[in-house]
């Protein structure tokens, strides 16, 4: 799947370019700062209510916003500054943690005022994550596109071990208040590096925000087999064959290992995705994502059922692993195909709309997995989600050929394809 596009692969070439090596900074600052802070209101939430139940509103009250701007966000990212939309929305959690670390200190801090402040947390996210993905691909040249996104991601799964652990370090050692005063701090270098940031203008023309430019984003998606099939992908393939929400079970029930069997379960996942992280950086650059993409969800599909069957803990260990890597794997594909495939005027409308598949199989795939555990098995939940994965890939395999054959170097396209794309860059101007 790896063709050389050069004959002197780098695996640097993004970290050479100085925007690119700010945008990391930020990236990984906020995203420690996001973790941390994720796992400090949940401890809040359980100190203060000492419901399990509270911690699944928390979820709910963190989702629905983000759900109901998503679509709002994603034009408002193709019609202003992007950078500006990444700034402003990182003040808003910042000026929440100043919030809850004072009501915290002045111990005034209560479910009512967590949850309204998650709202606003939330909303800010959803504008935020349209107009920080469309921002990447003007700070990075094309040729270099992929290598950024995985060094992102790479980063961005170090920042997903890191932010949690140091919360949960700070919360035994000086409490929850100073985790929200470590957020602000980590807030303040990604807000910094930011402003450095000098990306290039938005390329097209710029739409003001309207129900007609929601539209023409979907329509957009919807009429492309290479980012509907993406997208719906990597969507049945989390609600399907996502196990997340089950480990619990197979540590206590299945394998028998406890809470600190548990920990090194859900972590190897982690382990899995910074493993391939690494590897993608290295190897040169895959022109064929489609085929990439549809490989990895495949390799996921198939680790989901060893894990599924998995009787013996290193087993499971190494089988949740692989799935991990192999889902990071498709994460690095479909960004890098969902992004190239999509002209600039667009990448926040269709970014966001990404945002949302992703989002949104999260979620069902806790249900689904979760509801047929009751009604069955955890065993029979798992595997039957990776042998429907199997069958969902078969079918977007058979039925999408533009996503099987899409290429980052353009050279897949058919004529009509490209006739397609050059009557919609003449009506757009």
């Amino acid at each position: 799947m790896s063709e050389p596009s050069s004959p002197g692969h780098d695996p640097l070439a993004a970290l050479r370019q100085p925007n690119f090596v700010l945008f990391s900074i930020a990236r990984f600052a906020s995203a420690s700062a996001q973790t941390m802070f994720q796992a400090a209101l949940a401890w809040h939430v359980y100190d203060i209510s000492g419901q399990a139940l509270q911690l699944g509103v928390l979820g709910l009250v963190r989702f629905a916003p983000q759900l109901a701007a998503t679509f709002v966000a994603g034009a408002v990212a193709d019609t202003y500054d992007r950078k500006r939309i990444v700034l402003l929305a990182q003040t808003v959690p910042a000026l929440i943690s100043v919030a809850l670390a004072l009501s915290t200190w002045n111990d005034s801090a209560t479910l009512p005022l967590i949850y309204s402040l998650v709202v606003l947390l939330a909303l800010a996210n959803a504008f935020e994550n349209p107009a920080r993905q469309a921002l990447l691909p003007s700070i990075v040249r094309r040729e270099t596109f992929q290598n950024a996104i995985t060094v992102t991601t790479t980063l961005q799964s170090l920042a997903f071990i890191t932010g949690p652990s140091v919360a949960g370090v700070l919360i035994a050692t000086a409490g929850v208040a100073a985790t929200y005063g470590a957020n602000i701090a980590l807030l303040a270098v990604s807000v910094a590096a930011l402003a450095l940031l000098q990306p290039r203008p938005l390329e097209g023309e710029r739409r003001r925000v309207s129900l007609e430019a929601i539209k023409e984003g979907a329509l957009f998606v919807w009429n492309r087999q290479v980012l509907l099939g993406a997208m719906a992908l990597d969507m049945f393939a989390v609600i399907f064959g996502g196990a997340q929400a089950l480990l619990p079970v197979y540590a206590s029930d299945i394998l028998h290992v406890g809470g600190t069997g548990y920990g090194i379960l859900a972590s190897s996942m982690n382990v899995g995705a910074l493993l391939a992280s690494l590897v993608l950086v290295v190897v040169p650059q895959v022109q064929r994502t489609g085929v990439a993409l549809l490989v990895s969800i495949v390799g996921f599909a198939v680790a989901t059922i060893a894990f599924g069957l998995s009787t013996s803990f290193p087993v499971a260990v190494m089988a949740y692993a692989l799935v991990g890597l192999s889902d990071q794997v498709s994460v690095v594909m479909r960004q890098t195909t969902v992004q190239l495939a999509t002209p600039d005027r667009l990448r926040g409308r269709v970014t966001a709309i990404n945002a949302l598949f992703v989002g949104s199989s999260n979620q069902l795939g806790a249900v689904r997995a979760g509801f047929m555990a009751e009604w069955t098995s955890a065993v029979f939940s798992v595997v039957s989600g990776g042998v429907i994965c199997l069958g969902i890939v078969g079918a977007v395999t058979a039925l999408m050929p533009e996503l099987r054959r899409y290429r980052v170097d353009g050279r897949h396209r058919t004529a009509e394809e490209v006739a397609r794309d050059e009557r919609e860059a003449a009506l757009a101007s």
